[in-house]
């Protein structure tokens, strides 16, 4: 097999119902659970890194499960089944990785549909348009600090952006996104809009154990304590004070990451008091859904609603008929 795994095998962002599939997959978790009948089955979820697809082994499970380890990568054959709206695989065979198959689990990663080191130089020239010295030395100076782990930090250990590269890939997107509406209010500080997006979880990289992967496999003792929101107000005022940040910059900076969770039982103990810090929040809630909405989205067949979505409130979710002429 080639350098590229998918010139040889279907990618899961590709796949169909009806479509045979003989390919590498990552594991992603699995459990052995019963039918109604009593009958043993292994229930899965396997990704590469184009998405994740939900699958059931139901003959021989016990077989299976001995090959089965999270974060290995298998060989499955089998065939792609639509259930509940989502696509399913129904696995047929499935074997280990064998010694002489020259495949590596970075290939199979799910990770952000763009590469790190654009994302992170895109990341470093919003930071260059804050006109405010102090706040751009600032950024740009935790932004040195934690240069290597935003290569590959996750933005979440299981909810959203949850992949090597996701967090840099939220933090962008927020940037875009805040930038389009700053144009659009006018009264809004740029400054503070451009350095709250970079700052409100740059800490996930202290809150959370992550292997060059982007595989989380816990929370630091830090981060169980505290959490990123409190690590994130510690780290403003411990750089500020080594650049000697005007008071109150530091101030509001540290308010925009301690409230842009917005609620108490969510880990804020402020809400929003400030106009870019009440924006930081709705920037953040935007991102967040529409990766939700989007993942979902993926395995769902035009005219079809999902199963419900546990992060969306336990919704459905449909997908319109393209009408468009192509």
């Amino acid at each position: 097999m080639g350098n590229n795994i998918y010139d040889n095998q279907k990618s899961i962002q590709e796949l169909k119902a009806g479509d045979k599939i003989d390919a590498f997959v990552l594991v992603k978790s699995y459990d052995v659970k019963k039918t109604t009948a009593g009958k043993l089955y292994v229930d899965l979820n396997l990704v590469d890194r184009t998405g994740e697809i939900n699958a059931k082994i139901w003959e021989n499970p016990k077989a299976s499960e001995e090959i089965l380890v999270e974060n290995s990568i298998v060989k499955v054959r089998g065939e792609i089944l639509e259930w509940g709206g989502a696509l399913q695989l129904k696995v047929n065979k499935i074997r280990a990785l064998l010694e002489n198959e020259n495949i590596q689990i970075s290939q199979l990663v799910p990770s952000a549909p763009i590469e790190p080191n654009e994302m992170l130089k895109e990341v470093k020239d919003f930071a260059d348009k804050i006109k405010d010295i102090q706040i751009r030395t600032l950024v740009n100076n935790i932004l040195e600090k934690y240069n290597n782990k935003l290569l590959f930090y996750p933005a979440a250990k299981k909810n959203h952006h949850s992949y090597r590269g996701g967090l840099l890939y939220h933090v962008l997107r927020m940037l875009k996104t805040g930038e389009m509406i700053s144009m659009i209010y006018g009264s809004l500080n740029t400054d503070y809009i451009f350095a709250g997006v970079i700052l409100h979880d740059i800490c996930k990289v202290l809150e959370m154990d992550s292997d060059d992967f982007g595989v989380v496999s816990d929370y630091t003792m830090e981060g169980k304590l505290l959490g990123h929101i409190i690590q994130g107000v510690k780290e403003i005022e411990i750089e500020g004070e080594k650049i000697g940040l005007d008071r109150e910059k530091s101030i509001v900076l540290q308010h925009m990451i301690l409230s842009h969770h917005y609620e108490p039982e969510y880990g804020s103990p402020k809400k929003p008091m400030t106009i870019e810090s009440e924006v930081l929040h709705y920037l953040d809630i935007i991102d967040a859904r529409m990766f939700d909405f989007e993942n979902v989205l993926k395995g769902v067949e035009e005219g079809r609603f999902s199963d419900r979505v546990w992060v969306l409130d336990n919704r459905s979710v449909y997908k319109p008929i393209d009408n468009n002429i192509k």
